[in-house]
């Protein structure tokens, strides 16, 4: 009797350490919340340096980008995608520097499957949707929700081609994303101010 009593308490021990420690390493392998602020305030930075770059000192945009990518993949590694419960607003920043990244479509063919991986709520639906229309295009294939637009020799911009056009407002619907015609306005008027 004794024997089987001691049994029963050595297995609850062994399973309660085996408890502890699985805790102990998750709680390890998580970035605390310091080092959460301290790369959002991060990728704040250099969504800002980017717009800079792209907008203001186009000279410097390509070292700018490079730069921020190679950043980019650091902070993938150290804590995954930069979710919404991880960066909070900085999440959507962090896909603003994948979608430039256009020097490296594998890494924005990763960030895009680590993006759709996510919970729901964690990444915006539309930032997944710029990002799938940015690698469709440059692999050559047609766009799903027509946010990419190119400029004619005339200065015109229109869209590239999409991929069932009949079905573009219902997808961009699902993604949060204003209609196309009101996107396509804006991007007209933002083509005026230039």
């Amino acid at each position: 009797m004794h024997t089987r009593l001691w049994y029963c308490i050595l297995a609850a021990l062994t399973a309660l350490l085996v408890l502890v420690t699985a805790e102990r390493l998750t709680m390890e392998e998580q970035p605390d919340r310091t080092r959460l602020e301290q790369i959002a305030d991060e990728l704040r930075k250099m969504a800002r340096q980017d717009q800079h770059a792209i907008m203001v000192e186009q000279d410097t945009k390509d070292a700018v980008i490079r730069r921020n990518t190679q950043r980019m993949k650091e902070i993938i590694a150290e804590i995954g995608w930069p979710t919404r419960s991880k960066v909070g607003d900085a999440s959507w920043r962090a896909w603003l520097l994948v979608q430039h990244s256009d020097h490296d479509l594998d890494f924005q063919r990763e960030c895009l499957r680590m993006m759709i991986e996510q919970p729901a709520g964690e990444v915006r639906l539309k930032d997944i949707a710029y990002l799938d229309d940015r690698t469709r295009v440059y692999e050559g294939r047609l766009q799903l929700y027509g946010t990419q637009f190119y400029v004619d020799e005339t200065g015109t911009y229109g869209p590239r081609p999409i991929e069932d056009p009949e079905g573009l407002e219902e997808r961009r619907k699902q993604m949060g994303m204003e209609s196309f015609s009101e996107y396509r306005q804006s991007l007209l008027e933002l083509s005026r101010k230039k």
